[in-house]
């Protein structure tokens, strides 16, 4: 007998068009496995509406969507519904839009009661930054540049190199080849990049560089109930991440710490936070403290690692509380490993005592992993023909630069004879 109220649907909701976003994934399997009816508001196109645990796909409002799209394909999809169901946001965009627009859903879907702005405040990257220094967490130093000059001067008083962050990430542009993080190794570069702030559509923030290394990078999953308390969840250590440096994570584990966990639940606290969280943190040796980095106001994609014994997990725990529904809490399981193949392939190689989830792979649901390998393959090639139809322009490029050079230098002998 399931221990959610399977009378209750959940509908997942990403506008994001990314076919590679295994926490969707996750959250159909954790509802499905339990008999959660499992709708999906996403891109069609993908592993997600291959697995068995889906009942059914809608499409999501298009790129750019105003919050009020979002709200209109919502209704649509919840007038199948003969009761309310629990609606979970699984990328920004959508965690920002549903917050903004609480009231005009409440009647159709089941949420935390979160004030409607602090999804927003916390997820834009500049906000983060007065949060931290409000509620007293470590946070590292940032600014906000107004010009290139300044961004330039920026770069060089936070020291090279430097972290490039646009403010809010999910109003960036598909195809313009601009990433939420950068690293940035010169002044040139911020000024640059500060240049394409129209185009990235939130200010560029520049923040000191806290040199990675090992057992540096944690992140902190929870869910924060109706009551004020954190459930399920854990600390987990980043051991790879996709890309280096600044990227998700490839490779986690489950460890326990106290301070990591302190922090996470004082923030959350004091913020009046409701709802599922994913918190990334660096310790930096220097300071011997550990810096909040990024607050997710939704299920991060590694979710599904901070299953315990009883099987209890972030998705469910919302899911049981919004449904009147007591969690029953397990044991955690810490040292368990959460691998994403396609980003750390010979990581799902190496046994582990307390178990192994993979991002794509599962015996009772074979089907996504199989649509992923063969996404990711024709995703692979196609990069390796850019990379390689890239790398042939600029050689036909310095090619014709040189016998441009050549003829010029003719020119110039034979106008040195002439006039001899």
């Amino acid at each position: 007998m399931s221990l959610l109220d399977l009378r209750t649907p959940a509908v997942l909701l990403r506008v994001d068009r990314n076919p590679f976003h295994h926490g969707t994934l996750g959250a159909v399997r954790s509802l499905g496995r339990a008999g959660v009816e499992v709708h999906v508001v996403a891109d069609s196109d993908g592993p997600v509406s291959a697995s068995r645990f889906v009942c059914r796909t809608y499409s999501p409002p298009p790129p750019g969507a105003s919050p009020r799209d979002i709200v209109d394909v919502l209704r649509r999809v919840a007038g199948s519904f003969e009761q309310a169901a629990v609606l979970i946001p699984m990328d920004d965009t959508s965690a920002v839009a549903v917050s903004g627009m609480r009231r005009a859903l409440r009647q159709s879907y089941l949420l935390p009661e979160v004030p409607e702005a602090l999804p927003e405040r916390v997820a834009d990257k500049a906000e983060l930054a007065a949060v931290c220094s409000w509620a007293g967490i470590p946070h590292p130093m940032s600014l906000l540049p107004e010009s290139p000059a300044q961004a330039a001067a920026a770069a060089h008083r936070l020291g090279l190199p430097v972290v490039a962050k646009w403010s809010r990430p999910w109003l960036l542009p598909s195809g313009h080849g601009l990433r939420s993080t950068t690293v940035l190794n010169s002044a040139r570069q911020a000024r640059d990049l500060y240049l394409r702030t129209e185009e990235a559509g939130s200010p560029l923030l520049l923040q000191k560089h806290l040199p990675p290394g090992s057992g540096q990078d944690w992140f902190f999953h929870g869910y924060v109930d109706r009551a004020g308390d954190v459930r399920a969840g854990g600390a987990g250590l980043k051991q790879r991440s996709w890309p280096r440096v600044a990227g998700l994570t490839a490779v986690g584990r489950w460890r326990s710490n106290p301070a990591v966990r302190a922090l996470s639940e004082r923030l959350v606290r004091e913020l009046g936070y409701r709802g599922v969280f994913d918190l990334d943190f660096r310790y930096c040796g220097t300071t011997g403290l550990y810096h909040l980095l990024d607050f997710n106001p939704r299920p991060g994609a590694q979710f599904r690692l901070f299953s315990d014994t009883a099987g209890l997990d972030v998705v469910r725990a919302l899911h049981m509380d919004l449904t009147g529904r007591p969690p029953l809490e397990g044991a955690p399981q810490e040292g368990r490993r959460f691998v994403v193949e396609n980003y750390a392939p010979l990581a799902t190689l190496r046994p582990s005592a307390r178990g192994c989830e993979l991002a794509w792979h599962s015996s009772d649901d074979p089907a996504p992993g199989r649509v992923m390998r063969a996404l990711w393959c024709r995703h692979v090639t196609r990069r390796l023909r850019q990379r390689y139809r890239t790398a042939a322009t600029v050689q036909v490029q310095v090619h014709g630069h040189r016998v441009e050079q050549e003829a010029a230098s003719c020119v110039s002998h034979d106008e040195k004879v002439s006039s001899c």
